[in-house]
């Protein structure tokens, strides 16, 4: 009886263990980081030839394959371009999700909508980004600061959809200047300034389009608020030492430095746009010769990422904050006539740092030459549930606002692994 009952006791410990595991991927798994840096390398970084190495290829002999050498990181087994070696050295705090697939080839536009909302383009909803999810959810940490900025152009893939304007981001395209918008424009002076105020307080007087202008005035009211010397002073970014920005790199860097500094001062979500002047040329989107310079791009964002992983960790921020490298799909092993390479989304590397995860280098596993996944495949609607849930946000909630009740996710799951 007693070996009988043990073995009972096992045996609803081990169920109850299943079970308890089978919730927590429904949407129970919490992380404690409380923001994200996304980096967007839009067109379509090539990870075979960056976190997901196989064989050298050789485009002149039709051959498939990895542009560059590989090297060894910090965790054993886990290999990535030689380009990447300041990156490689941090890789214990780093996760290359190498089977992240969608099913949006050629087209940039609904791919980079894929990755930022999830789901796919439909004409009855619009969707809100990752960004704007994240700012709704969890708005801003300080007063005087927003929840979401985008450093770099406005795009409506990144915009909030049916969440509305209060989960939209701020946006700065120059990293000295601040905001865009925040100041009065130089073709508006003082005088006619001072007019339109006059005006505007006539209406509030009368109550006439009473809705219009309290809409207007609470724009304006938080417009002056990031205006302040508060929030504008995060954009000095020569307040830091010489050598700290220096390690961050050039323009590229100094933005990662800036998102940085921005989520220390309250704002959660920051994304960081590598949409400047490409030293290769063609940026991501390496078909034909812009493949040719492709390790200048990689280079580049070695210093950028593992600057911003280093800073981070010295601050003791880097359990606290989430980074994310991101890009609308991957790249084949094949070479196209230029030597460069088309479009792939059947696998594909998305990285996460940092967050208080528990990295591991690298998580999936591709085929000889990066095409599928082998196993562990990761959706798109699963990377999101796995930032969300690195974030504290349930990736299981239900939002609401639009036309219909829509779920944070598209039936997303997190990396258990990563928790």
């Amino acid at each position: 009886m007693l070996a009988s009952r043990r073995e009972f006791m096992a045996a609803a410990a081990a169920g109850s263990a299943l079970g308890f595991a089978s919730r927590l991927t429904a949407g129970e798994l919490r992380g404690n980081a409380d923001s994200c840096i996304f980096l967007w390398l839009g067109g379509g970084m090539a990870h075979t030839d960056t976190f997901d190495p196989k064989r050298v290829g050789d485009h002149k002999a039709g051959k498939a394959g990895s542009a560059y050498e590989s090297i060894e990181t910090a965790v054993k087994g886990v290999r990535v371009c030689k380009y990447l070696s300041k990156t490689a050295k941090l890789m214990d705090r780093v996760t290359a999700v190498r089977t992240v697939h969608h099913d949006v080839i050629n087209e940039h536009a609904a791919a980079t909508l894929r990755v930022h909302t999830g789901r796919p383009t439909t004409g009855t909803i619009q969707y809100p980004s990752i960004g704007s999810a994240v700012a709704h959810e969890k708005g801003a940490a300080a007063d005087g600061v927003p929840a979401y900025v985008l450093i770099g152009y406005p795009n409506v893939t990144r915009g909030p959809g049916f969440l509305g304007p209060k989960a939209g981001y701020v946006y700065l395209t120059d990293t000295n200047a601040g905001p865009a918008g925040f100041s009065r424009p130089a073709d508006v002076p003082a005088e006619r300034q001072s007019d339109r105020e006059r005006l505007l307080a006539g209406l509030r007087k009368s109550g006439a389009a009473a809705a219009p202008v309290a809409g207007y005035d609470q724009a304006v009211a938080e417009s002056l608020k990031l205006a302040g010397p508060k929030f504008m002073s995060v954009f000095d970014l020569k307040s830091e030492p010489a050598k700290l920005r220096e390690s961050y790199g050039g323009e590229f860097g100094q933005r990662c430095l800036l998102a940085r500094r921005l989520t220390e001062s309250g704002v959660r979500f920051v994304e960081v746009s590598h949409n400047l002047n490409f030293l290769n040329g063609t940026g991501w989107d390496t078909h034909n010769e812009g493949q040719q310079k492709q390790h200048l791009l990689i280079e580049e964002l070695d210093t950028a990422l593992s600057g911003l992983i280093a800073d981070l960790e010295a601050r003791k921020r880097l359990d606290k904050t989430l980074i994310v490298v991101g890009t609308e799909f991957g790249r084949p092993p094949e070479f196209d006539g230029g030597g460069g390479r088309g479009h792939q989304a059947t696998a594909f590397s998305l990285v996460l740092a940092g967050g208080g995860l528990k990295h591991r280098g690298a998580f999936g596993t591709t085929d000889d030459l990066a095409k599928k996944a082998v196993d562990s495949p990761v959706s798109v609607p699963d990377f999101h549930a796995t930032v969300y849930a690195a974030l504290g946000i349930d990736p299981a909630k239900v939002l609401t606002g639009g036309p219909r009740p829509v779920p944070i996710t598209d039936d997303g799951k997190p990396i258990q692994a990563l928790f």
